[in-house]
């Protein structure tokens, strides 16, 4: 494996799609009200992306020093456990990718703020710490959150909350009502992504004392608690299509409930932990499939 290919297979890029759903949901809205900018949107995405991918990299890391990532593990071999990139390789990969961040972050909040807003820009750079504090500390460290069944909420928060509501205020400088459903759909499919993950790995990260909420749920119950978040999100978002409709266009993000039913029947059906990691892939890009019909659709008026 070559230099180029370890690295990218370490950043994980199927994970990627998944983490800016919110910035598109964000944007459209903006541009519905008026107060979209690119440079913001450009900005927003790269920031986003680093954030991931710093999280991607302090995983491996994470989870490789502490043995989890081993031979019981079902899904896609981690970089550290196959040896294709050291402990210190990985640790300055992280280091390097924590000032990537900084720098999109600074770059985010000047186009956003300015000389403006002073309160509200001293508000993002502490959100900005505190989402690079927690993609580092969900394995790294004794207090790793990630291995304490404190993921869920954090991903809900990030993913769904900061994401969409977070990112409508960079471009309106205040919150609005259209965007809190839309941030708590995809606050629960991103939360379900990560349950569905935790329901395949629940096996080996029960044995590696990586307890996560569907290791402290068991597996039925987690296969429960994964059917709310999807229900949840569903109709939270028919009740935002009902709240805001102005043209029947605008639920043209009904199509996205297809392939979600669709998981939902292979998730009840499915017995065996490893028979999981198909479907990962699927809602995460079905999530990104909402997000970008709902935001689209709710551009179009007519």
């Amino acid at each position: 494996m070559n230099t180029v290919t370890k690295w990218v297979s370490a950043m994980r890029l199927r994970t990627l799609p998944l983490s800016i759903s919110g910035i598109i949901i964000a944007s459209c809205l903006a541009e519905y009200n008026g107060v979209f900018d690119i440079k913001i949107f450009i900005f927003a995405i790269l920031t986003t992306l680093s954030y991931q991918v710093l999280s991607n990299l302090a995983n491996d890391y994470g989870d490789g020093v502490k043995g989890t990532d081993n031979d019981e593990r079902v899904g896609p071999t981690r970089a550290l456990q196959s040896g294709a990139i050291t402990k210190e390789e990985m640790f300055n990969a992280i280091r390097i990718n924590i000032l990537i961040c900084i720098a999109f972050t600074v770059g985010l909040i000047y186009f956003s703020f300015k000389a403006k807003h002073f309160l509200l820009a001293l508000l993002f750079f502490v959100i900005a710490g505190v989402a690079i504090k927690s993609a580092i500390k969900y394995t790294i460290g004794d207090s790793a959150y990630g291995y304490k069944g404190k993921g869920d909420v954090y991903v809900f928060v990030f993913f769904g909350i900061i994401s969409v509501i977070g990112c409508y205020v960079l471009y309106a400088k205040q919150i609005d009502h259209v965007a809190i459903l839309p941030a708590l759909t995809i606050g629960l499919l991103s939360t379900a992504v990560l349950n569905l993950n935790n329901m395949r790995d629940i096996v080996s990260d029960k044995n590696a004392n990586k307890i996560t909420f569907a290791v402290k749920l068991g597996a039925d119950k987690a296969k429960k608690y994964h059917y709310f978040l999807i229900f949840s999100a569903i109709i939270l978002s028919v009740l935002f299509g009902v709240l805001y409709f102005t043209s029947p266009y605008n639920l043209i993000y009904f199509v996205a409930y297809i392939p979600l039913f669709f998981h939902l029947k292979k998730v009840q059906k499915t017995v065996i932990p490893k028979d999981f990691d198909p479907e990962l892939k699927k809602l995460a890009l079905t999530t990104v499939l909402l997000a970008i019909l709902l935001g689209v659709g709710h551009l179009i008026t007519i």
